[in-house]
């Protein structure tokens, strides 16, 4: 073993002191701006006033405000998050002898927490704007389940009812995970379900759908709109959100200077945008001022792959077509993805921050079988003792990719990715992999080209 390595800690750990006490709101420094958020009637830009009707009006305006780069974390929430924050980047030791490569592997652990994931560092905020605006609850949608339970664990610190909308594939899939959500007081309803107008009108035009979480955002905001003293909340995709999850880049920045460490690489699975957009929010600020030269990874599964095989485009942000239209990078709102195994990554189109970083060529994108990257992730238990989330386990097998380009060229770079999260609660994916029944299901040119056809016609 190197000096080097010996130097550097198998976990770098800040202190509560380090911790941020702002988010980074990397709109503000980007020289292109997201397209602004339209609505889907009238194709005007959306403001805060129309928002509110759908979102608490504090992260109404944090949606819209492009122009803000650091907007101090409330003294509440600070409070929260030392709860189980900061979280340790790891050096991935293990790993990389398994590899034999001279790349230097660390990734960025969001699994200390009970709800497996990164998801509570927006669900926390975003529950304690629904309390302090004095609602008595909120709705949402959620994939894997790792959404819906942070949200449900937020709810139950400030005291507020939720109503999970979760894709059904999901909910029959993950049962415990389900029943996490309920232990903390949310009501888990599988989607599409028969309880919205929504909802009955999907059932209708896909019988025996296994769903997507555009078809669960729909009946989530068709609920909050239609609930007195209840507001909608999302996981994934808003501004809001990679504002709320920069916290993970902002630690994982802070981390690596303790120890002189330069990225070269940096990784992350790629659904909606959350985990990646909040990971390389100061790098990318970086990349952008000509600071860091360095390669930002996206990785979506080959099934929903909105970056890889969509389109740029204004699209509706839910099956319903009730949500405002975002310029993304989209596979169409009525695209119905196979009932893959990361249901985090099971959504249509991409985050318009992330859209339009990656039209400017700023960050690339690749997409892997499912099969592929359950071997990456049993690689990368064995090793590292970590059993990964499917959606973490993209970031995995990226990772394990380059280090092994590494080891081809004899290059010592520095990969960091997120692990977004445990798998936990996905041992029937496991248990599909492992008994060697897990499929890879192709998706066509004509079933994108199908699911395109529903954009809507702009001016």
């Amino acid at each position: 073993m190197s000096a080097q390595k010996k130097e550097i800690p198998y976990k770098i750990y800040l202190t509560e002191e380090e911790m941020p006490k702002a988010w980074y709101n990397l709109r503000a420094d980007m020289k292109n701006k997201p397209a602004p958020l339209l609505n889907p009637a009238t194709h005007e830009k959306m403001s805060v006033d129309d928002l509110s009707h759908v979102f608490c009006r504090e992260l109404a305006e944090q949606e819209l405000d492009d122009k803000t780069p650091y907007i101090p974390i409330p003294e509440e929430i600070q409070k929260f998050y030392k709860m189980y924050r900061p979280s340790p980047l790891v050096r991935a030791y293990c790993l990389e002898e398994k590899l034999g490569t001279p790349a230097h592997i660390y990734y960025k652990f969001e699994g200390n927490n009970t709800s497996g994931s990164h998801k509570l560092n927006s669900a926390i905020a975003q529950a304690y704007y629904a309390k302090k605006q004095g609602l008595k609850g909120v709705t949402t949608e959620t994939g894997a389940g790792q959404w819906g339970t942070a949200l449900s664990m937020a709810c139950a610190y400030f005291g507020l009812d939720c109503k999970v909308y979760m894709v059904k594939v999901s909910y029959e899939q993950k049962p415990f995970r389900r029943e996490v959500m309920r232990t903390y007081g949310a009501s888990v309803t599988p989607s599409p379900s028969m309880e919205t107008e929504i909802g009955k009108k999907i059932n209708a035009e896909f019988p025996g759908t296994g769903g997507s979480l555009g078809c669960a955002i729909s009946e989530a905001v068709e609920k909050a709109t239609t609930t007195e003293g209840y507001r909608y909340v999302l996981g994934s995709v808003l501004a809001q959100v990679l504002l709320h999850q920069s916290i993970i880049g902002l630690e994982t920045e802070a981390a690596l200077k303790k120890y002189d460490i330069v990225p070269d690489v940096i990784i992350g699975c790629a659904g909606g945008g959350s985990n990646l957009g909040g990971l390389i929010s100061p790098f990318m600020r970086d990349k952008i001022q000509g600071k860091l030269n360095c390669r930002i990874v996206a990785v979506e599964p080959d099934s929903c792959p909105s970056f890889t095989r969509g389109v740029y485009a204004y699209d509706y942000c839910d099956t319903g077509m009730v949500c405002p239209l975002a310029k993304m990078y989209t596979l169409g709102s009525g695209f119905m993805p196979s009932g893959t195994h990361a249901g985090g990554l099971r959504y249509h189109g991409m985050s318009s921050v992330l859209s339009q970083l990656y039209d400017d060529g700023l960050m690339e994108a690749r997409s892997y079988k499912q099969t592929d990257v359950f071997a990456a992730a049993e690689e990368f238990a064995r090793c590292e003792g970590i059993l990964p989330a499917p959606e973490s386990s993209h970031a995995i097998r990226a990772a394990i990719d380059e280090a092994l380009k590494c080891k081809e060229t004899g290059e010592a770079k520095n990969i960091v990715f997120g692990l977004t999260g445990t798998g936990y609660f996905d041992m029937y994916a496991y248990e599909k992999f492992n008994n060697g029944t897990m499929v890879d299901v192709p998706l066509t040119d004509e079933d994108i080209k199908k699911s395109l056809a529903t954009l809507p016609k702009m001016d």
